[in-house]
């Protein structure tokens, strides 16, 4: 991911900057504020992405590039089918389904053309990132808990192993 956004942002960024005009948009997830258990990777990936985005940000703002606009979209579970098996607490799963990619598309557009500098789908992110950066980690452990948040990805996880192990078999590995 933070490959992809350099790569694209230096293939774009001097034009923008000769011309102070542009709207740099950084799709990152939810998973770039905040972490859960088992997909270390792709959240160390996404918070990249989400430092990357802000610190490009930032040195826009200090070059006084104000034609330059940023978007950060960072989504909660989309339901593309990347995360099959993702489960927050049954009791809480109706709160917070996955979302549709329709929707999310709809939100970052309409974030984009209104130069909003970051959108949260569903806006309930924007708590749990407040919330994380108020509590005391021990809070937030509780709060994922909560949630099922700590767990979420551990079906996802199992499936993604079942299907290996399947697949080997398969190929008498």
């Amino acid at each position: 991911t933070l490959i992809h956004c350099s790569a694209t942002t230096k293939a774009f960024l001097p034009k923008m900057l000769e011309m102070n005009h542009g709207h740099i948009v950084t799709v990152a997830s939810s998973l770039g504020l905040f972490s859960t258990a088992g997909v270390e990777d792709y959240c160390a990936s996404k918070f990249g992405a989400v430092g990357f985005h802000e610190s490009l940000s930032h040195e826009l703002k200090a070059a006084e590039k104000d034609g330059i606009k940023t978007t950060l979209v960072c989504p909660y579970l989309v339901d593309t089918g990347m995360f099959r098996g993702c489960r927050i607490r049954k009791e809480i799963e109706p709160f917070l389904p996955p979302l549709k990619p329709e929707y999310c598309v709809k939100q970052a557009m309409r974030a984009i053309l209104t130069d909003q500098p970051m959108i949260c789908t569903p806006r309930l992110m924007y708590m749990v990132t407040f919330m994380k950066s108020i509590l005391p980690f021990e809070a937030v452990v509780c709060m994922y808990r909560f949630l099922g948040a700590d767990k979420c990805m551990y079906p996802f996880i199992a499936q993604r192993k079942q299907a290996t192990n399947n697949n080997e078999a398969k190929n008498g590995i």
